[in-house]
């Protein structure tokens, strides 16, 4: 993966980031209604989108999709600092990078990791999986579950 496709994944992340913290949705949620067609749409986008606001981008996606409020409100929960949308964009593609393979399609990627158990964990600013590291989140995700 080249420069640019890490800053494209990176930008999309945190995009996802974004709209799920904007309309209390889980990160699982907003990729499933977007599905891979949009979410290999927006990382060819990304370069484009970088001149944007995140607020335009995710407004028109949000509006576009239809993507109602829900109540997974990780930051109004957050009883601590709360990392920024950026910092999270930024794990979920490390964690992206760190189990895909050169052979593998990164929307397939991208897709699986937000889906699994995982997202819930990293999005739970009250609990250290999000500070943790990127080895233990890459092998917990592989195990299926968070290693003692």
């Amino acid at each position: 993966m080249n420069d640019t496709q890490k800053n494209n994944l990176f930008y999309v992340c945190s995009l996802i980031e974004f709209i799920g913290r904007k309309t209390s949705n889980r990160r699982a949620t907003i990729v499933k209604i977007l599905g891979k067609k949009e979410l290999d749409r927006q990382l060819e986008l990304a370069d484009v989108n970088h001149s944007l606001s995140f607020e335009q981008v995710s407004d028109e996606i949000i509006e576009y999709f239809n993507i109602q409020e829900g109540h997974f409100d990780s930051v109004g929960l957050c009883k601590y600092n709360v990392p920024s949308f950026q910092a999270i964009g930024k794990e979920y593609q490390r964690l992206i990078i760190d189990v895909s393979s050169e052979q593998d399609n990164i929307v397939e990627v991208l897709y699986a990791v937000f889906q699994s158990f995982i997202s819930d964990e990293i999005s739970d600013f009250n609990s250290s999986v999000y500070y943790s590291n990127p080895e233990y989140l890459k092998y917990s995700y592989l195990e299926g579950k968070l290693l003692a």
